[in-house]
């Protein structure tokens, strides 16, 4: 992961929808969802309302702000991914078929999901190495909290996964969303998965949901394990 340099106060992001799905990767074929947001998913948010190079966002905490409640349904996906060898004979000049059939190739898979779900999001905003001397970390919290405000958004934010489109806002100063007064034990948990080798290695990190409230170790810590 990128050198940080230094980072912002604690910036917070009200989300909500009505479905959710954070995938566990260890299920192959069907979908299901861990019970909270993955700090991942939450960084995606965030980064859908303010992205930059010269920033990345860290998690601190997600508070869950609705009970958890489950839904089991089937969805429609495809069973095939474009060709990266026909795309390359196309580039070349070549006659390839890039589509994909998906009445051929259509799948209908099992997915347990989260519904009527609401967050509180914690985190703050790090400089990287390649921010410059103009880079402030004022400039990005104030810009963040602009396009919060305003429901800006580079791409429309989702739980999980795409159809799982998000609202969100900015939680005022002095606004304290209470979240739901329910602790357990929610095991090892995807935290995000590390681009900086040649291979993307995952990283997870033994979650816990303390009264609503799960706290987000740092990358670094070592309660984080690829």
């Amino acid at each position: 992961m990128p050198a940080l340099r230094s980072m912002s106060p604690s910036l917070r992001l009200r989300v909500w929808g009505e479905r959710a799905c954070f995938a566990r990767p260890e299920m192959k074929t069907e979908r299901v969802s861990y019970d909270v947001m993955t700090p991942s998913a939450a960084r995606g948010v965030l980064e859908a309302v303010l992205w930059k190079p010269q920033i990345r966002w860290r998690i601190e905490r997600i508070d869950v702000l609705n009970p958890i409640r489950w839904d089991s349904v089937r969805r429609n996906e495809v069973g095939a991914v474009a060709s990266v060898r026909n795309l390359l004979a196309a580039m070349r000049g070549g006659k390839a078929e890039l589509g994909i059939d998906i009445e051929t190739t259509r799948q209908q898979r099992a997915a347990v999901i989260l519904r009527d779900v609401a967050y509180v999001i914690h985190a703050r905003i790090a400089l990287t190495e390649r921010a410059g001397p103009e880079d402030t970390l004022t400039k990005y919290v104030e810009m963040f909290r602009r396009r919060a405000a305003a429901g800006q958004c580079f791409h429309r934010p989702y739980l999980g996964a795409r159809e799982f489109a998000a609202q969100f806002t900015a939680v005022p100063d002095g606004e304290r969303p209470a979240p739901i007064a329910e602790s357990r034990d929610l095991g090892w948990m995807l935290f995000d998965i590390d681009h900086d080798s040649a291979t993307p290695v995952p990283i997870f990190f033994e979650a816990r949901l303390a009264a609503g409230s799960l706290a987000v170790p740092a990358p670094e810590s070592p309660q984080v394990r690829r």
